[in-house]
């Protein structure tokens, strides 16, 4: 599974970057220094080269929205610096799984849609909240004191909670002793049904383990760099192999948001790509260990192609050539930078 996650991965990774290689022309952008390098882009007057110009407009006009501008990339050293000092922001990101979802929600005429409200199941007037800070329960501190998880849900739309997935790996893996430390783990779970995962814990290693391998004192530069990799990577696989583990769940975000969902009386969504069957499938592993049928209604899951197929046509073209996101039935466009190999 988790081979065939990091393919799906890798290969929407490789799919995004030939395609914000061409829609980046023309408009402020940088590539960071990793291999495959990642097109990151920045504000340009009124317009922004990540972002479909009505949705950014609207952004823009909306100081709740605007703040989601100020989570700073955490990958910031990675990348060149802007001309005008701006510190990246992860949403400048082609790859954000973030700025997918504003570009969809924040433009005209998605959120008023009632095709788009009766899909996601959403009543109300509320417009969308991003980066939305849920209040999970623990279970109980010292003196009987209930305390709360205060995560970030990517996006809360009156009674509907959203996690958002492009590129990511996975949804990430938690020590067991975490898990359950949440109050009503038990109450909405059945613990032997959740994915388990050992987690391997990482200590910091004294200066005298492996000195023989990894001391350069009278050492020449290797000629074959093929084996000197091999080598690096024997070593690295052996110091993981020496680390102790301890106990964890898989898809760690599923399961602390469906708590969050549970808590506030919400549904909970998985947006996700269609090219991501491996999201899917991790999604429905921790569904099916959900208790109450009553709780697994209100478990949904939606891909952006899906969607799509409910949204203006102008969006509709903006998200094909950005993303290759198209409704079902229809062929994506053509990517020159695109061939059917790695």
């Amino acid at each position: 599974m988790a081979v065939k996650a990091s393919w799906y991965a890798a290969e929407l990774r490789r799919e995004l970057g030939a395609r914000n290689r061409i829609w980046a022309v023309g408009r402020t952008h940088v590539e960071s220094f990793g291999n495959p390098p990642v097109i990151v882009y920045a504000p340009q007057g009124s317009r922004h080269g990540n972002f479909f110009d009505s949705a950014y407009a609207a952004i823009s006009a909306t100081p709740d929205w605007i703040r989601r501008f100020d989570k700073i990339h955490a990958q910031g050293r990675a990348l060149p610096k802007a001309e005008s000092g701006r510190r990246w922001r992860e949403i400048d990101s082609s790859m954000s799984s973030d700025a997918l979802l504003m570009n969809i929600f924040c433009s005209p005429d998605v959120v008023e849609s009632a095709a788009v409200r009766r899909t996601l199941g959403v009543d109300g007037e509320d417009a969308p909240v991003f980066g939305w800070r849920a209040r999970v329960p623990l279970a109980s501190g010292p003196g009987g004191r209930v305390r709360f998880d205060r995560t970030e849900v990517d996006m809360r739309w009156g009674g509907l909670l959203v996690e958002a997935k492009l590129t990511e790996g996975d949804f990430q893996s938690r020590a067991a002793r975490i898990v359950e430390g949440y109050r009503d783990f038990d109450a909405v779970f059945e613990r032997e049904l959740l994915p388990r995962v050992e987690i391997k814990t990482a200590r910091r290693r004294a200066a005298v383990e492996f000195a023989e391998e990894f001391t350069q004192e009278w050492e020449e530069a290797a000629v074959d760099e093929e084996a000197a990799r091999e080598f690096q990577s024997g070593i690295v696989a052996r110091a993981r192999e020496a680390e102790s583990a301890e106990a964890g769940y898989q898809g760690y975000q599923l399961i602390r948001n469906v708590l969050a969902a549970y808590a506030e009386g919400c549904s909970f969504c998985v947006i996700h790509d269609e090219r991501r069957p491996d999201l899917r499938e991790a999604w429905f592993e921790v569904m099916a260990a959900v208790k109450s049928a009553e709780m697994r209604v209100r478990c949904k899951v939606l891909t952006w192609q899906e969607l799509a197929a409910l949204l203006p046509e102008h969006l509709q073209g903006f998200l094909d050539l950005k993303y290759g996101i198209v409704q079902a039935g229809k062929v994506a466009s053509t990517c020159p930078g695109l061939t059917s190999e790695p």
